[in-house]
């Protein structure tokens, strides 16, 4: 595929994704993204300056603007990431989950039918409109329930899943009924270089270092699946190049943890790569009250992707979480300007009842 399109490509998952096409394809990406507080140019690298990158500012709420990308740059493929993602942030605004995961998805799947109906012979049996989603469509999981698999029900919980799972019927729906040649796949948690400071990991690995309260859930006994992100993003491109047309594919880390052990766990490589003098970052952990709505438990069975396309992990979680702490302690200037006032705003709605100092 000579020009894929990627979505959200100055995001966590889309900068990887963007990042690896550019080093290790001879693709032309189109990176589009509406840039909001969690997309950064910055996360590119060299990938930025590339000659093979284009970027263009483009919210996909935008039904115009979206469709003014496919006459300008003709993509043989479609790697669908801009998403509105972080739970907490469904919960107090959920309207801006349905306008850009419903909504920019459902411009996004017209502009692409309207752009594939046009081609004809070879290019036409080479387009793919790849959709990337979410664990979180399936609910939850009891402790000793078998792990979602792609033929799991959706069950959504929050605002943000009941947005991608709306989001994910409608690329369906666009296949069946007008013969988009679709792919779907389902993640789990994604950790590693780049992610917003909101999201767990890097949260508490800022946190502990600035000697703030490292603040946990509830008891902190909910499981997730983790994956690295640069796992993920192998992943995502082997589907886009090998995967099955109509087909969905779990992706997963392979590696259950309770929130608690992983907080555990980032403060014992802290204790290591940056002891404080006082005392062992274990310390800052505090149990703040639950979220509404938190699922217990996620897992993956990615049978399938294994089966069918050969992926598997790279990393296991601690070489993928030392790897993740080292960078956030090399990195302070691009924390510093990612944590920006907007972010603090929302730091301080989202935890104004909990004391976040000690």
């Amino acid at each position: 595929m000579k020009r894929i399109l990627v979505t959200g490509g100055a995001g966590f998952i889309g900068s990887a994704v963007v990042r690896q096409l550019i080093d290790e394809t001879e693709a032309t990406v189109i990176n589009a993204d509406a840039l909001t507080y969690a997309g950064n140019l910055e996360s590119l690298g060299p990938a930025r300056d590339h000659p093979r990158h284009r970027f263009e500012q483009v919210d996909i709420r935008d039904r115009a603007a979206v469709e003014r990308l496919f006459r300008d740059h003709r993509p043989d493929a479609v790697m669908h990431l801009a998403a509105e993602s972080h739970v907490d942030r469904s919960i107090e605004g959920p309207a801006a989950f349905v306008e850009t995961n419903v909504t920019g998805t459902q411009n996004l799947l017209e502009a692409a039918r309207a752009h594939w109906e046009g081609f004809e012979g070879a290019a036409r049996d080479r387009f793919r409109f790849h959709h990337v989603s979410t664990d979180e469509v399936y609910g939850d999981l009891g402790p000793d329930e078998p792990p979602f698999s792609e033929q799991t029900p959706y069950a959504p919980s929050s605002p943000y899943s009941a947005s991608k799972a709306a989001s994910d019927h409608l690329v369906r729906a666009w296949h069946q009924t007008y013969g988009l040649p679709i792919l779907i796949t389902n993640c789990s948690n994604n950790y590693g270089p780049y992610q917003f400071p909101e999201k767990l990991i890097p949260l508490m690995i800022l946190n502990a270092v600035e000697g703030r309260s490292l603040p946990v859930y509830g008891n902190g006994e909910n499981i997730r699946d983790w994956l690295y992100v640069e796992d993920h993003a192998r992943a995502l491109r082997l589907v886009l190049e090998n995967g099955r047309v109509g087909r969905t594919y779990n992706i997963g880390g392979r590696c259950e943890r309770a929130n608690l052990k992983v907080v555990q766990t980032v403060c014992q490589i802290l204790n290591r790569l940056c002891p404080h003098p006082d005392y062992a970052y274990e310390r800052l952990i505090e149990f703040v009250p639950d979220r509404p709505g938190h699922d217990r438990r996620y897992a993956i069975d990615d049978s399938r992707i294994a089966r069918e396309l050969g992926w598997a992990p790279k990393e296991s979680f601690e070489s993928g979480l030392e790897k993740t702490v080292q960078w956030y302690l090399d990195n302070q200037q691009w924390l510093d300007r990612v944590r920006t006032g907007e972010y603090r705003a929302w730091m301080e709605t989202n935890y104004r009842h909990r004391v976040m100092e000690k």
